[in-house]
């Protein structure tokens, strides 16, 4: 969604696997897992349920067919969101830069980006939450948590500052081992979760939002860590050797040779760098990484909420759980045990992860199911199954099988970055998302009015007001 990061990369695992390209992308995980007999959950019935639209800030407001880049476009734009039963909209307000479209004091503000500027002397946010009010949207503030730094146009605090960069910036492992600042692979400028003043100012961030403007809510997306082979900075050893001396008692710690006692080899698969050998604390460096990411959404929600006890808290992430933890995070409910599962196996999964289960400290978790995939039975391959990471029915079974109906559900589909053999499919994948969770999130708003930015090449209007007619009141 967002988005988002967009330094959008989706990646086809296999005809069923996609993952948003705006969304990173997970390895596969094997497909021959046992069904749980348990049923995943009535399905929700008909009503009023709310359709969530994101609105990505590059595509939508800083490119030159974007309908978000100046007032009238928006008020039009809106008007047949409205209309189509849209509900809510989320708008990004910190990009991949790490700057924000609204004034800060806390970094730069976005006005313009290759060449494209938002209408002059407006408040972009400002505007979107009037314009919403209006129209009786909600409307949800959407913040890149852990990225600061776009690499394809040098832009954001990683490159503008060198002692930011030199401090802050993630640091990975490449194919050889070698432990390298992220941006030097390529890719765009993560920050390490753990570090506390990286956590204060992304904390400082969403306070200033939900203190300025009259939002329902705040999304994070980005709120993880760059992939498996992030963070292997000196910063992470230490805080890692304090966690093993704190939590297991470990004296030995401290003189472990560190990567290779997590990771003691890499492999690239498609374009990511994976483990090829484990180390002997590689379970227990995941189990860190997910209480890094626990201890931080809890903190970031309370500080949040002092400042405007009734706005919800929500965020994004992937919906295939399965491989999940490579970015670090257990969105699960810490009630599931994924070492304990009888029915899923996780080669992965350590007694202590369970702990750090996130969907307790959440107000709204929005999950994309960023498959072609629609129903299980469509796939001979999958006949039969409960929960499928790629399919949209599997994927939204697994969520809520692993979440146990601890927060509101939001089921996502990618309109644009996945190939559906035909426009039904949109409809058809919304109409199931919103029977079986608690509402829907549609990625992204320009795939719906941009032809040239989705596989099918039309306007997307109509399948989404054929797909929400069931779940609105008008």
């Amino acid at each position: 969604m967002k988005r988002l990061y967009f330094a959008w990369c989706f990646l086809l695992i296999s005809s069923l696997l996609f993952s948003s390209c705006k969304k990173n992308k997970a390895e596969d995980t094997p497909d021959n897992e046992k069904p749980d007999t348990e049923e995943p959950g009535t399905e929700n019935p008909a009503g009023k349920k709310e359709v969530a639209i994101w609105i990505d800030l590059r595509s939508n407001v800083f490119s030159a067919t974007g309908q978000f880049r100046d007032t009238s476009l928006i008020k039009s734009t809106l008007d047949t969101l409205k209309d189509v039963g849209v509900t809510t909209l989320i708008a990004d307000c910190k990009a991949s830069s790490g700057f924000t479209v609204y004034p800060s004091v806390y970094t730069r503000q976005l006005t313009s980006m290759d060449g494209n500027t938002f209408t002059p002397g407006v408040d972009y946010l400002d505007f979107m939450i009037k314009q919403a009010r209006k129209r009786n949207m909600k409307i949800y503030a959407s913040t890149m948590v852990f990225v600061e730094g776009d690499n394809a146009r040098k832009l954001g605090n990683v490159f503008d500052d060198a002692n930011f960069k030199d401090t802050y910036q993630t640091i990975v492992c490449d194919i050889n081992g070698n432990r390298i600042p992220i941006t030097q692979s390529g890719r765009n400028g993560f920050v390490n979760p753990a570090i506390p003043q990286v956590q204060e100012r992304a904390i400082n961030i969403m306070k200033e939002l939900a203190q300025k403007y009259d939002l329902d809510g705040i999304i994070t997306d980005y709120c993880r860590y760059a992939d498996i082979n992030a963070d292997f900075s000196d910063f992470s050893k230490n805080e890692f050797i304090k966690f093993l001396e704190q939590q297991y008692s470990d004296s030995n710690a401290k003189y472990m040779d560190f990567p290779k006692a997590v990771v003691a080899s890499w492999k690239l698969n498609s374009d990511q760098i994976i483990p090829a050998t484990t180390g002997s604390y590689y379970k227990k460096w995941l189990v860190y990484r997910a209480k890094v990411m626990h201890d931080f959404v809890q903190r970031a929600k309370q500080e949040v909420k002092k400042i405007k006890p009734n706005i919800t808290f929500g965020s994004y992430v992937g919906s295939w759980y399965a491989t999940y933890y490579q970015v670090g995070v257990n969105w699960a409910s810490n009630t599931y045990d994924p070492f304990a599962d009888s029915n899923i196996r996780f080669d992965w999964a350590y007694p202590e992860y369970k702990n750090y289960g996130l969907a307790e400290e959440l107000d709204l978790l929005m999950t994309g199911n960023y498959s072609s995939q629609i129903m299980i039975n469509d796939n001979p391959a999958t006949v039969g199954m409960t929960y499928h990471w790629w399919s949209i029915e599997g994927s939204v079974n697994a969520g809520k099988y692993v979440t146990k109906g601890k927060v509101p559900l939001y089921g996502s589909i990618d309109m644009g970055n996945i190939s559906y053999s035909s426009k039904s499919d949109i409809s058809k994948a919304i109409k199931l998302i919103l029977s079986k969770s608690n509402g829907v999130m549609l990625f992204d708003v320009v795939h719906a009015y941009s032809p040239r930015y989705n596989r099918l090449g039309v306007k997307l209007w109509d399948e989404i007001k054929e797909g929400t007619k069931d779940y609105r009141s008008n």
